[in-house]
């Protein structure tokens, strides 16, 4: 069985298309088969849009994919080898040593973090508030998360890095997304200014962590997620992390912990504002479920609609958009033969968006994600965290903290849309609001 095949140059094949508009380029190949074959230069690609298929690969035969990819490849140039872009027993033991700071037990904890830090941030709003004035609120939600992942994984107040983090790593994302389109590998010690742009940026975070592991070098290691990989130590030698494996776990920790979630509320307040009767109905349920108090954690299961109305804009707008695997071994997609080395991308942003899988997929329908609500039962109809064994580990951290930080902001502040903005997205590593998200806010009588 012969996939289709989506059209492309000579020699080139769909680089450019990819280059020019990789979401618009995905989304046709995907209308041409449930698996198409996507012409590169140097590798075989396909396109995989067929939740049942794509299952093939996170589930069934997950050990016959890796992460030797381009994408893979430019973010190691930042990450280094941590949880996101390790592989093999490597990978499983950091996984191990991670999995129980994400325990459900301390759902209470990192709840009282979520809440303090977006009130705090509330309360800053303060000369907005009487002046009017616009504000990129994507800016605010990248502070904020920020801040929460320091406080909450590794004990540290990452406020006053914030400035820091957010100026290098906007031109990084760039940098590493016109890697995984380049036609042709440029080496890291060619001067080029994208290279510059790297090193400039990856120098300016690197200073930001290894800042935070020599302080906490200084204490006691804590029961956070960092002191539990400083802790932790190798069965077969008794050695500890050093410092170079400790900076790749936290830069991933900080940097994935964050701009992923920011993205994410970033568009709930994008569609919040296109949808007022949607908005409306939110404030009534905060209205009766918290009668003016707070939020916590306990309160998360009883937020069932903030909760629907997150989970809606993950769907629309999933902050990992894309996501890529190699073929380790000769292996067949629904029949289709694909050889080994092969790469095979899955879209969220596409399967999310297929009409074979969600009724009116375009429509923003919170309803949908209610107990009651229709929705498909494929494992990979809805991968905003990827799925399978590798689905990444904070996935019930995020959506608690999506939930709260809705919650306790829209308690305090009515945020309106600045009119005639260019509200794009922006396919780099994340889904991005290309220009930020611009709005005014009111306080809430």
């Amino acid at each position: 069985m012969e996939a289709p095949v989506h059209p492309g140059l000579p020699l080139i094949g769909s680089i450019l298309d990819l280059q020019r508009d990789a979401l618009g380029t995905f989304e046709k190949a995907s209308k041409l088969g449930d698996i198409v074959k996507l012409k590169l230069p140097y590798f075989k690609g396909y396109v995989v849009s067929s939740p049942e298929l794509i299952e093939h690969v996170l589930h069934d035969n997950y050990k016959s994919y890796g992460k030797q990819t381009r994408g893979y490849a430019a973010l190691r140039t930042i990450l280094g080898n941590g949880l996101l872009t390790s592989e093999g027993p490597f990978w499983l033991r950091q996984r191990r040593l991670a999995q129980p700071a994400f325990h459900r037990e301390k759902l209470g904890a990192w709840g009282d973090i979520m809440v303090r830090a977006t009130r705090d941030l509330a309360a800053s709003w303060a000369p907005r508030l009487q002046s009017g004035a616009a504000f990129d609120v994507h800016e605010e939600m990248m502070r904020v998360t920020l801040r929460i992942v320091g406080e909450a994984l590794l004990s540290t107040d990452l406020t006053a890095a914030a400035g820091e983090v957010g100026a290098a790593l906007g031109p990084l994302l760039k940098v590493l997304t016109e890697r995984t389109s380049r036609l042709l590998p440029i080496p890291d010690w060619v001067p080029t200014p994208a290279n510059r742009r790297l090193v400039t940026g990856r120098a300016r975070l690197d200073a930001v962590v290894h800042t935070l592991i020599a302080e906490r070098r200084a204490t006691e290691a804590g029961d956070d997620l960092l002191g539990m990989l400083m802790a932790a130590t190798d069965a077969d030698t008794g050695e500890r992390m050093n410092d170079a494996q400790l900076r790749d776990e936290v830069m991933t920790i900080m940097l994935a912990g964050h701009e992923t979630t920011a993205n994410a509320l970033s568009w709930v307040f994008v569609l919040l504002g296109q949808h007022p009767h949607v908005e409306a109905k939110l404030r009534e349920e905060l209205a009766t479920v918290l009668a003016g108090r707070e939020p916590t954690a306990a309160d998360a299961p009883k937020l069932v609609y903030t909760s629907a109305v997150l989970h809606e804009a993950l769907r629309l707008y999933p902050p990992v958009w894309a996501i890529a695997r190699s073929a380790s071994v000769d292996d067949a997609i629904g029949g289709v033969p694909v050889p080994k080395g092969a790469l095979i991308f899955f879209l969220p942003w596409v399967v999310h968006r297929r009409a074979s899988v969600w009724p009116e997929p375009e429509k923003f329908e919170p309803a949908r994600w209610l107990p009651d609500g229709q929705r498909p039962k494929s494992r990979c109809a809805f991968m905003p965290f990827s799925s399978g064994p590798r689905k990444c580990i904070g996935d019930g951290f995020a959506l608690l903290e999506g939930t709260l930080v809705l919650a306790t902001l829209l308690q305090r502040v009515k945020l309106s849309l600045v009119p005639g903005q260019s509200l794009e997205p922006e396919p780099v590593f994340t889904l991005r609001p290309r220009y930020g998200v611009q709005v005014t806010a009111a306080s809430v009588a």
